[in-house]
């Protein structure tokens, strides 16, 4: 192909043959009545003919637009069929040639939408509609994909052979997933592609499991006084979730082995109060503890909070940042970024170190907390995983759940309003001011840029000050203030003397201001599902009712995905429940978002139906262990390039 249309293909990821082959469709065309030409009515929903081409011609009754008229006739009659903007079929509509052809009649000429030549293949009925762009189109996908179809046995199969003469061959299933004959059959295909994804993880996360038994932790024994006296210190009941939580934890910390633990938890949960009891028995035992946060916002925030009660303790803690360089040799807890990590910080004490939205560090990063020592790690998020997934790409780690927020927390009262009527949101959150709460205003970058269209921040602030929020206090917070001014921001805010808080999506997660009670989401539509339902989670901290307004365009210029997000959002307040609605909207591929999380990769697998066959996989996985071959050579493919657990 030549370089434009490769250039095209790179922007969908499809770079190689390989990749083509296992662009996978996501629906398939439903199946036509076929009738004789006839018997076509206009208006009629599609159909599907079967003739022969008596004769073909080319119009051009303007530049940039080719008319392909072809005479079809069956047993019953003819009917012109036509094409659009494909000349190039003039050759291969040659007189005599069989077509099947799909589409409808208008103005007595049948438009053509799919078709097949010479009895090839079943495509006009099953026609896979592939993810595409404006640039590429499923057609133009499906004609590629015809083409690459036919390399699909270059690639020997992985699989060791008791297994691949269990099931169909890898390229009978490649055919089958972009040519059935039936949607049987294309499910079979995916089943079979769906597999061999699943087991190369779950090999991968076995060799994992057995490498981290062969290492030693320090054993930190029975809970100590400190962590009873810590206990005492909360001004609230542990909820059942977060005991459970700490029972598993301290179960780890007492064996030799490191503990490799996901703490993931409903946005409020309390999962900051189970990390820091696990940094505590670190301290306990006479060693450090050590909190990792992607962005220094949020590493400030998990200073700010475990800084109070642990000086109530008589504990010291350090905040390592770019900006901020507290000295660590005298602090039992060390928080930081990845400058934790950077030379001249002695790590050689932590014992137990707490790895906070570990999804969203390089893999370098994660590796080199850890590297060369066997701290036991908990690594936490506040983005709730859909349990099949947390298998899948977690598999390696023990989880744990913190399913419920404190009892006296009410659910947020979440509405979709469009920008015409976004007058009432503001109303309703004024109200709230004036009763002496506060707002977060949220809004998508900080400055204007061509290539968007979302509001500026700081352009948003200065509008509101002049406008809706003319008289209240209006403060402004993003990324790019300094770590002091973000710092003196949340101050005021959390003291009151701001009444709303203008910000990007640094305040996603670590912001804990009960008097907040309201938040408008400014160009929702943007956003993804659970980033929204990161951003809610800032109100709804203390015990008075609150509400998330979340803003978008006009619900004829958005997206089937961007709907259902919002639908999604308004209808529940369950992360875990969101979750597994985002894993149906995104698709697995997308949800982590990145290479490094591993899930690009499962192109064919459907996590929400395929349990069983992921357990199949991590069964079969265990005897394969030690096995050498092709499906080894996957393995090391994944694992060096793609970091699927951290």
């Amino acid at each position: 192909m030549g370089p434009t249309v490769a250039k095209r293909l790179a922007k969908l990821g499809l770079l190689t043959i390989g990749d083509l082959l296992t662009h996978r469709p996501h629906r398939y065309e439903a199946a036509a009545d076929e009738v004789p030409i006839a018997n076509l009515l206009a208006g009629e929903e599609e159909v599907a003919i079967t003739g022969k081409v008596i004769r073909t011609s080319v119009r051009r009754p303007r530049p940039r637009l080719a008319i392909i008229q072809a005479r079809i006739a069956d047993d019953s009659g003819e009917i012109t069929a036509v094409w659009f903007n494909q000349a190039w079929l003039v050759d291969k509509l040659l007189p005599g040639t069989r077509v099947r052809l799909r589409g409808q009649l208008k103005r007595n000429e049948f438009n053509v939408r799919s078709y097949d030549l010479n009895g090839a293949s079943a495509t006009a009925d099953f026609a896979p509609v592939y993810p595409a762009s404006e640039e590429i189109t499923p057609k133009k996908l499906r004609e590629l994909v015809g083409k690459a179809l036919a390399h699909a046995r270059d690639d020997p199969d992985a699989l060791p052979a008791h297994l691949a003469d269990e099931l169909p061959l890898r390229a009978d299933a490649l055919t089958a997933i972009h040519r059935p004959r039936n949607p049987e059959e294309a499910e079979r295909g995916r089943r079979r592609l769906a597999f061999d994804e699943l087991l190369v993880l779950q090999v991968g996360l076995a060799r994992r499991r057995r490498g981290r038994e062969q290492e030693v932790a320090p054993a930190l024994g029975k809970p100590g006084e400190l962590v009873a006296r810590y206990q005492e210190l909360l001004p609230f009941e542990l909820t059942p979730h977060q005991k459970r939580a700490i029972a598993e934890i301290d179960a780890d910390l007492a064996r030799p082995t490191p503990m490799e633990r996901l703490l993931q938890g409903e946005v409020g949960s309390g999962k900051t109060v189970v990390a820091l009891y696990a940094l505590l028995r670190a301290v306990e035992s006479g060693k450090k503890g050590a909190l990792m946060a992607p962005t220094e916002t949020l590493a400030e925030q998990h200073f700010l909070t475990l800084e109070e009660p642990c000086r109530e303790l008589g504990l010291e803690v350090a905040l390592l940042t770019r900006s901020v360089k507290d000295d660590p040799a005298t602090a039992q807890i060390l928080v930081g970024t990845h400058a934790l990590i950077q030379e001249g910080v002695d790590l050689s004490e932590v014992a137990v170190a707490v790895v906070d939205e570990q999804h969203r560090f390089g893999v370098e990063q994660r590796r080199a907390i850890t590297g060369g020592r066997t701290p036991h790690v908990l690594h936490m998020t506040a983005t709730p995983i859909p349990r099949t997934l947390a298998l899948t790409v977690y598999g390696d780690l023990s989880v744990s759940e913190i399913a419920k927020p404190p009892a006296d927390r009410k659910p947020v009262k979440t509405a979709w309003v469009t920008e015409d009527r976004s007058s009432e949101a503001y109303k309703r959150l004024r109200k709230h001011l004036d009763d002496g709460r506060q707002a977060y205003v949220v809004c998508p970058l900080i400055e204007e840029s061509e290539t968007s269209l979302a509001r500026a921040a700081e352009r948003e602030a200065e509008r509101l000050q002049k406008g809706e929020l003319k008289g209240y206090r209006v403060g402004l917070l993003h990324g790019r203030l300094r770590t002091a001014e973000r710092r003196e921001l949340m101050a005021q805010f959390k003291a009151r003397e701001l009444d709303v808080l203008v910000a990007t999506t640094v305040i996603e997660v670590g912001v804990d201001v009960p008097n907040a009670t309201i938040m408008i989401v400014q160009e929702a539509d943007r956003f993804g599902l659970a980033q929204l339902h990161q951003l809610r989670g800032r109100v709804g901290r203390g015990a008075e009712q609150s509400y998330c307004l979340l803003v978008s365009r006009a619900k004829e210029e958005l997206t089937d995905s961007a709907l259902a997000r919002l639908e999604a959002l308004v209808a529940s307040n369950d992360g875990f429940e969101l979750a597994e609605r985002d894993l149906e909207i995104r698709g697995e591929g997308q949800l982590l978002g990145t290479r490094q999380a591993g899930l690009s990769d499962l192109r064919f697998t459907r996590l929400r139906s395929d349990r069983k066959l992921l357990e199949q996989a991590r069964k079969v996985a265990d005897d394969l262990v030690d096995y050498e071959g092709p499906l080894n050579d996957e393995v090391d493919r994944v694992f060096t390039d793609v970091d699927v657990s951290g």
